[in-house]
């Protein structure tokens, strides 16, 4: 293949031969520079025309810009990890008022490992909903609950205690199950 001639040519040589493209947007502006920079020595006094090269790839459909980043058009978009997610089993949808950010709730629940053990429980339990007090599945599985309803999570590793896990009950890396009621909100 013949080496890159134009500015836009060498941008999308860039964009293309980054080690590992981990966003659906491309590419930031600043690591297709660095790279260019590297590979074909050029230097920052060419800022202008490289700013204009980028203008003129994005005018003529060959680079799609989101925010400061850029992907060649028609080029296959990456694969990029879904975003870890907690699953919510509504049993009971509750008739009181609903939990949101910033209340302090009341809860009964349980918690049980994969294998069924329960680790953990309690018939009162109180915490202040998105101040990051308990684990983040618990923020966001417990957000929207109306008071005397009753939920099954199921809360991902990255959710829960993560890589070290809450020795002795939680082994690392452990996906946890909880059955929580909402008793009250203060």
């Amino acid at each position: 293949m013949a080496p890159p001639k134009t500015l836009l040519d060498k941008i999308v040589f860039a964009i293309r031969n980054q080690p590992s493209v981990v966003s659906a947007n491309g590419v930031s502006r600043t690591a297709i520079v660095k790279y260019i920079s590297s590979e074909f020595d050029i230097d920052k006094s060419k800022t202008a025309l490289l700013k204009k090269a980028f203008k003129n790839g994005v005018d003529k459909g060959i680079l799609i810009q989101t925010g400061q980043s850029f992907r060649v058009n028609g080029d296959p978009l990456p694969d990029v990890p879904e975003e870890v997610q907690i699953k919510i089993d509504e049993i009971k949808e509750g008739s009181g008022p609903v939990a949101e950010s910033g209340d302090t709730v009341t809860v009964k629940y349980e918690g049980k490992l994969d294998d069924g053990s329960v680790f953990d429980k309690s018939s009162s339990f109180q915490f202040t909903l998105g101040a990051g007090e308990v684990i983040k599945g618990w923020d966001m599985g417990i957000a929207g609950m109306k008071v005397g309803g009753k939920r099954k999570l199921f809360v991902p590793s990255k959710l829960g205690y993560g890589k070290r896990g809450a020795a002795p009950e939680i082994p690392p890396n452990a996906d946890l199950h909880f059955t929580v009621k909402l008793k009250s909100i203060q």
